[in-house]
Formats: structure tokens, C-alpha cells, sequence
């Protein structure tokens, strides 16, 4: 699902400098939910180019320049945890994720808060987002363009989401199934980081979706 956020300054690559820092920011996967809209199969686990949605998920937030790799399980936790075996991850179960995405969030932000100076929301049915995409996203937080940045695809407003600690506080409040959206659109420093990705816009919700995607998966690479 696509937004398009006006109020959001639209920030592109050539538009800021890369610059290093000593600054750790860690990836959180949400990977709790029902699965509602997808029928009686698990989205997660459903075949991706050869592989469980998830785990390709997982392999974009491991392929980057980020300092780790936190899941969030809940529905089917014990399935998600296994198809992602091997992989280096550490994975924390949110009990009550049926209450929304939020509480996933909060899940995921009580267990790295303490050790990183930002972090980075992944939603797990988002399986096309490139490594490229997550080190822009830090880049740009690295340049000093923002403390709470959204990647963008073609001006809309996707996912992942970066957050600085400064905000944790808040997302440790947040509630039902509209994540950190609030915090982002409200927040002064907040931008769209242009990523040329459309994988960031191409979230699974129904088999055809998944289709569609396994599609544009063998297009992208042939």
C-alpha cells in the first residue's frame, strides 16, 4: 500500500552526502500477524523465488550495512522461527500480537532500546526491498537529513521506517495497527528518502500479490 504524504519533504540521494558514523541502528522484522487477507495460509511462510517470504525478508535487513537483525514472531510463531533457521537473527514472540501491529513495534523496540542510537521498522511481507534500500535510509540519517525517515518510491510513501531514539519513548506508546505512522507525520525532522525501489511499495496481502510479485522477481532478474 502506497501514501502519498505531502506534508513530508521529499529528500533524493543526490541531495545529501554520505557520512560515516560511530552510530549503532539496528533492524526489527515484524513478523507477528494473522495474515488475515492472505486466506488460511500463512503469508510469511509462502514461497518466494524458492524461499519462505520471511526469510527473504530477513536476508535484505542481514545483506546491509546494519548492526543486527531482530524478528517478531507471534501468530505461527513456531513455523516463523523455523523457516528462519539458520539465519543470523535474534527472535524475540510479541503474545499479543492480535492486538495489532503496534504491539509488535513496542515488542521489538523493548528488546534492542537499550543498545542502539535508531532503528529500523521491516515489515516481513515486504520480502522485494533491497539491502541498497536499508543503507540509504541510513545514509541519509548518517547526513543528518532527518530522525525519522520513510523510504519512498516515486514520491509514495513506503516502508521500511527509521527512527531515531529520540523517538523511542513515543513508539513505546503507540497503539493498533497504524505502527509509528503517527510519529513519523507529526514530527518536524521527519522525510521521504527517494529510493528508486519499488520493492518498498510492494507489500503482500492476498495470494494474487504474491503472484505478482514471484513475477517481478524472475523479470528483475533475468
Amino acid at each position: 500500500m502506497t501514501h502519498t504524504d505531502t506534508t513530508l519533504p521529499l529528500i533524493a540521494p543526490d541531495d545529501f552526502d554520505t557520512a560515516s558514523s560511530d552510530t549503532t541502528i539496528a533492524g526489527i522484522l515484524l513478523a507477528a500477524g494473522t495474515s488475515s487477507r492472505f486466506g488460511s495460509a500463512n503469508k510469511l511462510l509462502a514461497r518466494l523465488d524458492g524461499e519462505p517470504v520471511i526469510r527473504q525478508a530477513a536476508k535484505t535487513l542481514l545483506a546491509s550495512t546494519l548492526d543486527s537483525t531482530t524478528v517478531v514472531v507471534g501468530f505461527e510463531a513456531d513455523r516463523v522461527r523455523e523457516a528462519l533457521r539458520g539465519r543470523d537473527v535474534s527472535i524475540v514472540e510479541n503474545p499479543a500480537y492480535d492486538r495489532g501491529q503496534a504491539t509488535s513495534m513496542r515488542t521489538g523496540l523493548r528488546a534492542v532500546q537499550q543498545s542502539v542510537d535508531a532503528v529500523v521498522f521491516m515489515l516481513g511481507d515486504l520480502p522485494a526491498v533491497t539491502p541498497d534500500t536499508i543503507d540509504l535510509l541510513t545514509d541519509a540519517y548518517h547526513a543528518g537529513v532527518g530522525d525519522a525517515l520513510a523510504a519512498a518510491y516515486d514520491g509514495d510513501r513506503g516502508n521500511p521506517v527509521l527512527f531515531d531514539s529520540r523517538h523511542f519513548p513515543a513508539l513505546l506508546t503507540v497503539s493498533g495497527d497504524t505502527g509509528g505512522r503517527r510519529v513519523l507525520l507529526e514530527d518536524d525532522a521527519s522525510a521521504l528518502i527517494e529510493t528508486e525501489d519499488p520493492g518498498t511499495v510492494q507489500d503482500l496481502n492476498t495470494a494474487a500479490d504474491l503472484e505478482t510479485l514471484d513475477q517481478w522477481e524472475t523479470d528483475r532478474f533475468e
